[in-house]
């Protein structure tokens, strides 16, 4: 396989493809409405499991199409994958995640559905896209 060569246009147009899909398939699905996630995390009252199909399908769809693509020796505009090489887990993972859960759990959006859900911008929405940026930058700050 030959690496095709890649423009300007071509930089900026495939992660706008891929934002697109991606907050298409967020708002289609329901997920950029916290309540959804919320509703998931209501197991013990009105469980609402459309977050757990939203996830199956993502997780089957990339599960394929990762076993396509590392056919490949090389991806198609790149020289080569960039692949993460850490693979144990750690103190600043875990702690990381549990943060994460938190914080979704509390606010019902992970920050792909709250970028998406700008266009419908609420109180809400706006403290937790402002704080989500505060950690960002406070995680950085303690290393």
């Amino acid at each position: 396989y030959e690496m095709v060569p890649v423009t300007g246009v071509q930089t900026c147009a495939l992660p706008i493809s891929a934002g697109l899909l991606f907050g298409l398939g967020l708002a289609i699905s329901g997920m950029t409405d916290p309540a959804r996630v919320l509703g998931f995390l209501d197991v013990a009252g009105a469980w609402d499991p459309t977050l757990m199909f939203v996830l199956g399908g993502a997780v089957v769809t990339t599960f394929i199409g990762y076993r396509l693509v590392f056919k490949r020796s090389a991806p198609l505009l790149d020289g080569g994958f960039q692949l993460p090489t850490k693979q144990e887990l750690d103190g600043k993972l875990l702690g990381g995640a549990a943060l994460f859960g938190i914080g979704w759990g509390l606010s019902g959006y992970c920050p792909g559905p709250a970028i998406a859900s700008i266009g419908g911008i609420s109180l809400p929405l706006a403290a937790m896209l402002v704080t989500m940026v505060a950690g960002w930058f406070l995680a950085r700050r303690l290393g």
